[in-house]
């Protein structure tokens, strides 16, 4: 029962640590913030996979999200923020996620996801809609550049799907939902 309270606590505290909109920033100084982090994780993803560059230049649109993330025994809760970015018309729509799993593991971790969208059907659906559920199996120790990480790379219909540790100590198999949303107070 102890346990049970315990893993309760803290997927409570880290979805509204997640969730919590920052009380001292404004609307463009967040935003800011969402295009750096954008910038960055891009980069990063190029120097890890050289093709990406041409996938997401020839991509109807594309997702770039950080996320924070725990395992405890048998439940998966995370949450995170990011911009979802239409090539053709270049409007960046900016998002929040959150994500409720079961699966086997334990750990905390920092990462990135990359999303390219094929079709603008794909891409529509996922800036009005945002679901997205799938299973993971990943092991990662990592703490800035020291440490090593081996996350899935997969693709849901017509979604590429990459994802890249920042930081953190984890190792799960769980499957998955996750919503994306777009942020009212940014967009």
């Amino acid at each position: 029962m102890t346990r049970t309270l315990k893993t309760i606590f803290a997927i409570t505290l880290l979805n509204l640590c997640v969730s919590m909109p920052a009380l001292s920033k404004s609307a463009a100084e967040e935003r800011a913030e969402s295009d750096q982090m954008v910038q960055e994780s891009l980069a990063d993803f190029k120097k890890e996979n050289g093709e990406l560059a041409s996938k997401i230049n020839g991509a109807v649109g594309y997702a770039v999200f950080s996320n924070a993330g725990i395992n405890l025994f048998v439940i998966s809760a995370g949450g995170g923020h990011g911009v979802a970015i239409d090539n053709i018309s270049g409007k960046r729509t900016y998002m929040n996620m959150g994500e409720a799993g079961v699966g086997f593991g334990a750990g905390v971790k920092d990462f990135r996801a990359l999303m390219v969208f094929k079709t603008r059907e794909s891409y529509d659906k996922f800036v009005e809609s945002g679901w997205l559920f799938g299973a993971q199996a990943d092991a990662s120790a990592k703490a800035g550049d020291k440490g090593g990480s081996a996350e899935s790379e997969g693709a849901v219909g017509d979604v590429e799907i990459y994802q890249m540790t920042e930081a953190g100590l984890s190792l799960e198999a769980t499957v998955k939902g996750t919503k994306f949303w777009k942020d009212k107070d940014l967009n």
